[in-house]
């Protein structure tokens, strides 16, 4: 089964306060982890020992209950990875760059051609055969994520994939990542908590290299009462008639297109009333809690242990 797995995972530069300390999480099987964090917060190092790009001070990383510090080679074989932000050789087109990395991974180009034309669907990439050099920085950004994603590898490791991407492509990631964790297992990191609530189902909230809470986003919603909903309408509202629908409603504001959040006591009651009153107003095409629970988890869980969100 695919696994993915730190155990008192530390990194210290130069003997001052680690980076990273004491780590540990295991993951099975398909679905989405979101890494939580400031800048600054261990995120990116914990996914540079992850991928052997870093050599940790302790602890063990194991990918497929392979040890990456051991055995690399094999550890990371099924893995596709961006870590920070890896440009394409500017030379190179498009394919190229992409088939690079499938022959990297197999030495065996017949089966690219195949996999490129869904990549260049799924991400709507520029023209293959343009140069990586002239493209934008969403352009090439894309451009990579498709290379991490060339011969399907059932492990995905990705930091901050959104980053510098426009909205239109962070839509495009982002619906391709909730398509491809229905039987990859992917590790995110992010600091958009909107992107983590979208996305993924568990979530790993880290601060000064310090994991702070473990859980699935249902529980942190359970355990923090969020006391605001997102609502997505089919066609367009009037805010104003959200807010006309009895004290329930504490307050909305208009987050997107079609989009609203709704302020309320957070209690089940009044969203499951504040739910019947929008289905009133119009055909619902969502309904969740907002990206606010996440963020307020996080501000009290960092008060909660004395620290600072700032890096």
């Amino acid at each position: 089964m695919t696994s993915l797995s730190v155990d008192g995972l530390t990194k210290r530069y130069n003997h001052g306060r680690p980076a990273l300390e004491d780590a540990t999480f295991r993951y099975e099987g398909a679905g989405a982890i979101g890494y939580l964090g400031p800048n600054g917060a261990g995120k990116t190092t914990t996914l540079k020992l992850l991928t052997h790009l870093l050599r940790p001070t302790q602890g063990r990383a194991r990918i497929n209950e392979i040890d990456v510090t051991e055995d690399p080679k094999h550890a990371l074989a099924d893995v596709g990875a961006v870590i920070e932000t890896p440009e394409p050789y500017p030379s190179q087109t498009v394919r190229e760059a992409i088939e690079m990395v499938a022959e990297f991974r197999s030495g065996d180009l017949a089966r690219a051609g195949s996999e490129i034309r869904d990549l260049n669907e799924k991400l709507e990439l520029p023209p293959l055969d343009q140069r990586t050099g002239r493209l934008s920085k969403g352009q090439r950004q894309r451009v990579v994520i498709a290379a991490a994603l060339i011969r399907d590898p059932r492990v995905i490791i990705l930091d901050e994939p959104t980053n510098g991407l426009d909205p239109k492509e962070r839509i495009l990631i982002r619906n391709l990542l909730r398509e491809l964790k229905k039987d990859h297992l992917i590790l995110m990191s992010s600091h958009l908590m909107q992107e983590v609530t979208e996305i993924c189902d568990q979530v790993i909230f880290i601060n000064q290299g310090k994991i702070l809470l473990r859980d699935s986003v249902e529980h942190v919603a359970t355990r923090f009462q969020t006391r605001s909903v997102d609502a997505e309408f089919a066609t367009p509202i009037v805010v104003d008639r959200i807010r006309a629908l009895g004290p329930v409603v504490k307050d909305a504001v208009v987050v997107g297109e079609r989009r609203f959040r709704i302020t309320f006591d957070g209690s089940n009651d009044a969203r499951a009333e504040i739910l019947k009153g929008l289905v009133s107003l119009g055909p619902v095409l969502s309904y969740s809690n907002s990206s606010l629970m996440l963020e307020d988890a996080y501000l009290s869980l960092i008060a909660a242990n004395g620290g600072s969100a700032g890096s």
